[in-house]
């Protein structure tokens, strides 16, 4: 089975995965463009979601929750993190599009009794990673220390030329708190938009090794192994994470091939 899941260039539904399609538990995922006027709905029935507003200004309706007109980006490369709103399993869903939008529908089970929230910029953190051409920039919108079932979300940007997820790290194996299970979406973007970057995915004794040249608006699932990311000069890269497992901790172990590099 291909890791790699095509994104469509035109239309309302960009680009789907559930558990059913990826043969897993945990993580699902979708993305949607939407014109002015449009919208879609949805029943969380026994899942909890992470609506990420990736560009445009929506309004959102959750149960007796509503939130009018959020969002302020133009596009995901904007210096400014998003506006998201977290709902909870058994949740009737409307995102209505105020302009052309983007967005992005992560899931996971829940049955936790949280009420649903606006995630607002200003309290989601910004950090930077690594150094060199292994730079990026980080935004932890749904960290493990903010509450969820079994949601974590966090987008990076790549500028072009460096390496992401990187040195390669895995989370696959519950041997907490060495090492977390989480199932995990990479959904794709680049500028240019005709760009592309590559991931690989791979496990130790190679049983799976997939490589990738992935492209605007293309999702790799992670079920398990290493995963790096590296952007070509000339194309900054984004990714929305979407994370889930049995346990909502993130712990990842670097491939002992290439630790070194954080040592020096």
């Amino acid at each position: 089975m291909s890791l790699l899941v095509k994104g469509k260039a035109q239309g309302r539904d960009i680009v789907s995965v559930t558990p059913q399609s990826a043969n897993w538990r945990f993580v699902g995922f979708a993305a949607y463009r939407l014109a002015a006027g449009e919208r879609i709905s949805f029943n969380t029935a026994d899942r909890e979601v992470c609506i990420v507003v990736l560009r445009g200004v929506v309004s959102v309706q959750a149960g007796d929750h509503t939130w009018k007109e959020i969002g302020e980006r133009q596009s995901v490369f904007d210096e400014r993190s998003p506006y998201s709103v977290y709902v909870p399993h058994s949740h009737k869903v409307v995102v209505s599009a105020h302009a052309d939008v983007e967005v992005a529908v992560c899931s996971a089970p829940g049955n936790g009794d949280l009420d649903a929230r606006l995630i607002e910029p200003a309290a989601v953190k910004r950090s930077v990673r690594g150094q060199g051409s292994n730079t990026r920039y980080v935004c932890d919108i749904l960290p493990q220390t903010e509450p969820a079932d079994h949601l974590l979300v966090v987008e990076v940007v790549t500028p072009g030329g460096h390496s992401s997820s990187y040195p390669p790290h895995k989370h696959d194996t519950d041997n907490l708190p060495q090492e977390s299970f989480l199932e995990e979406t990479y959904y794709h973007r680049l500028n240019p938009s005709q760009g592309f970057a590559f991931q690989r995915v791979y496990t130790d004794d190679r049983t799976l090794d997939e490589s990738m040249a992935v492209e605007n608006h293309d999702v790799v699932m992670v079920p398990r192994g290493y995963h790096p990311v590296v952007a070509p000069h000339g194309y900054d890269s984004y990714y929305l994470n979407v994370m889930a497992g049995p346990k909502r901790e993130w712990h990842f172990k670097n491939d002992p091939a290439h630790e070194w590099m954080l040592l020096r």
